[in-house]
C-alpha cells in the first residue's frame, strides 16, 4: 500500500494537469492593419477594406494553437446602398497564442484565398484603415 500510494499521486497529479482547449483572452486585440474584439461567446474582426466574425469562442490547444471557422466579408469605398446585401464568405481562423502576442491567419475556404497573416497583440486597439 506504501508504494501504491506515490504512484497514485503522481497518475492523479498527471492526468488533472492536461486539462482540455481553454478560452482565448477576452477583450481586444490589435495590430497592422487588424483589430479584433472578443467576448465570451464571439469574435469580431475588422480589417483594412474587410471585417470577419466567429459565432463562437475561440479555444486554445494544448499547444497555445487555435483553428475555428468564421465568415468574411470584402467591403467597398463610399457609402452602403439602401438596397445591398452583405456577401459573406466562409473562413478559417487558425493560429497561436504566445502570452499576449497572436498570430492569425485568415483563409477564405471557398476560394481557398489566404487574405493575410497578422500579428496582435493583446491590449492594443490596432490600426485599420477603412475604405474610403
Amino acid at each position: 500500500m506504501r508504494v501504491l500510494a506515490p504512484m497514485l499521486v503522481a497518475t492523479l497529479a498527471i492526468a488533472c494537469g492536461s486539462l482540455g482547449p481553454s478560452p482565448l483572452a477576452t477583450g481586444v486585440w490589435g495590430g497592422d492593419h487588424i483589430a479584433m474584439t472578443i467576448t465570451e461567446s464571439s469574435v469580431h474582426v475588422e480589417l483594412d477594406c474587410a471585417h470577419g466574425d466567429v459565432p463562437n469562442p475561440i479555444m486554445i490547444d494544448a499547444h497555445d494553437q487555435f483553428s475555428v471557422a468564421g465568415t468574411f466579408v470584402r467591403e467597398h469605398g463610399g457609402p452602403i446602398r439602401v438596397d445591398e446585401t452583405i456577401d459573406p464568405h466562409p473562413a478559417m481562423y487558425t493560429g497561436s497564442v504566445s502570452s499576449n502576442s497572436m498570430t492569425l491567419t485568415i483563409q477564405q475556404t471557398d476560394t481557398n484565398q489566404t487574405i493575410g497573416t497578422f500579428t496582435l497583440v493583446r491590449g492594443t486597439s490596432g490600426r485599420v484603415v477603412k475604405c474610403l
